[in-house]
């Protein structure tokens, strides 16, 4: 019995890719009748039972593009799609005691600030000193002898150099419930940005694709080609205008990767301090030396994006309640927003 089996990355988003299993099953035409949740533990790698149960049961895998029931008989032709989240593969990852600003923590689930310059998932180049490894340190600290150890659950994550609020969960039930929220889009995630230039209009939203450069795969861009890339909105609002810089508040729909910093490049605003998008570098404002050192200095003090996920809120999945949670500047960003505004003054 041969079926179709297709890693299939589906509209969770790009930001979030590598957090999930995806994948696209069509049963063969000789396809014997036989419950969704066995036929899906016999044919996914890593996952059990009870987790393809809770994922059933969260909508995140549907059958023909219906959420179905774990009993449900599997028939020829049907064609699953799985979206299940999973915690870090890597069985070697060391746990570490690494500084980490938890903003709030309960049985189910943590709420961290993201510092600057932190990897949040080991990868290749950073197998350590990432948040992971820090989590795994803090989250079995006090675990009784003898319990298997909690691996942390990761349903959205941002880049090593944007700082803020990142959602973890700690066991599988919250982690699947969590998952269908980003998967629905009704996690409300607010970015504060520094920016060049000054949006016109103001306020506004970003409706593209977006999709990898063909030039630099590292890079994001918009594609005006149907085929490509991945649907992509961004609602921004302006907070405070300086002379060559502004202030900007962006809300996410999606989650594609560098999505605000494509998006801002898009309008002709990169983030200040963007070495990848071209905002590292004066692009507003005179050609005055004194600027220029004035720039550079501003450089110097926030050598990276000045990007940071201020805002975050969802639906506790244990409590059903809302939750909702703000975080102040970083230090190095915070200063050069002060450094603009008194130049503007």
């Amino acid at each position: 019995m041969q079926e179709e089996i297709e890693n299939d990355l589906q509209d969770i988003g790009s930001e979030e890719a590598g957090l999930y299993e995806h994948y696209r099953i069509v049963a063969d035409p000789g396809q014997g009748l036989m419950r969704l949740d066995k036929f899906l533990a016999s044919r996914l790698p890593n996952a059990s039972r009870t987790k393809i149960q809770i994922g059933i049961d969260e909508g995140l895998i549907l059958v023909n593009q219906k959420q179905s029931k774990a009993n449900y008989q599997i028939k020829p032709h049907d064609e699953i799609s799985v979206n299940l989240p999973h915690p870090p593969r890597n069985e070697e990852l060391i746990p570490q005691n690494l500084p980490l600003d938890i903003v709030y923590e309960d049985e189910f689930l943590l709420v961290v600030n993201k510092a600057p310059g932190m990897v949040v998932h080991p990868a290749h180049g950073n197998w350590d000193g990432t948040l992971v490894n820090g989590l795994l340190y803090h989250i079995n600290l006090n675990l009784p002898v003898g319990k298997e150890p909690l691996r942390p659950g990761l349903v959205h994550r941002i880049d090593k150099d944007t700082s803020g609020l990142l959602l973890i969960a700690k066991e599988e039930v919250a982690m699947m419930k969590l998952a269908k929220q980003f998967f629905d889009h009704t996690v409300e995630r607010t970015y504060w940005a520094l920016v060049w230039g000054t949006p016109k209009p103001e306020n506004g939203t970003i409706n593209t694709r977006l999709g990898r450069s063909p030039k630099d795969r590292r890079v994001t861009e918009v594609t005006f080609s149907e085929d490509a890339g991945k649907h992509a909105i961004t609602h921004f609002q302006t907070l405070e205008k300086f002379s060559y810089t502004t202030l900007i508040k962006c809300n996410l729909e999606t989650g594609r990767t560098h999505q605000i910093r494509a998006h801002m490049k898009y309008l002709g605003h990169p983030i200040f301090g963007d070495p990848t998008y071209g905002g590292d570098k004066a692009i507003k404002g005179p050609a005055f030396s004194k600027y220029k050192s004035f720039v550079d200095n501003a450089l110097a003090i926030c050598p990276r994006q000045a990007l940071h996920a201020k805002s975050l809120g969802f639906v506790h999945p244990a409590t059903g309640q809302w939750m909702q949670f703000e975080s102040d500047l970083p230090a190095d960003m915070a200063e050069v927003v002060e450094k603009w505004r008194k130049y503007h003054g």
